[in-house]
């Protein structure tokens, strides 16, 4: 009975070991539902909002877990969250998001569940094992489970100066 329980204390090491155990047996059973797990593991992105010379600023601390996570570039990421919220935003030196305006947890954790959707899960396997890269200026996501590729769009900004056109009166 001790032999027992030594045995299965070795083969158990941590909580680490056991997770990659499940997702190994998840993948090979249903692949399609692996990609599903790494939206509902990512923890809620950490959010606080601070006020600066009377402009009111929202800071993402962990935005470079995710980044790293997902393993996507941060300029990227960056890009495709200022162009969401429609606002300027910088990285400061302990390299947290700080974006203008006030925006919530909730808002952030949607827009990078709609970004792993677009940029980072395959489309064939659900795999999130996918590479995002550059060819002929285009962006593509190239899955390293089942090869697949696809084009993904670009980032485009929605903020910017405004150009007034010239209003021509019907008459």
């Amino acid at each position: 009975m001790a032999d027992e329980s030594n045995e299965v204390k070795e083969e158990v090491k941590d909580d680490q070991e056991i997770l990659r155990r499940v997702f190994n047996i998840l993948r090979e059973n249903s692949p399609e539902l692996v990609g599903f797990w790494l939206l509902t593991i990512i923890w809620p992105p950490q959010v606080l909002e601070r006020t600066e010379k009377g402009t009111k600023k929202t800071v993402f601390v962990n935005f470079m877990d995710y980044c790293k996570t997902m393993h996507r570039n941060v300029d990227h990421v960056m890009a495709f969250l200022l162009a969401e919220v429609g606002t300027r935003g910088t990285l400061d030196e302990q390299q947290r998001l700080v974006v203008r305006g006030r925006f919530t947890q909730k808002h952030f954790e949607s827009l990078l569940r709609r970004y792993i959707l677009e940029y980072v899960m395959c489309i064939g396997c659900k795999s999130t094992d996918a590479i995002l890269s550059k060819e002929n200026r285009l962006f593509f996501v190239r899955c390293e489970m089942c090869g697949s590729g696809r084009p993904v769009p670009p980032i485009k900004l929605n903020f910017g100066p405004r150009r007034r056109t010239a209003q021509v009166s019907r008459d």
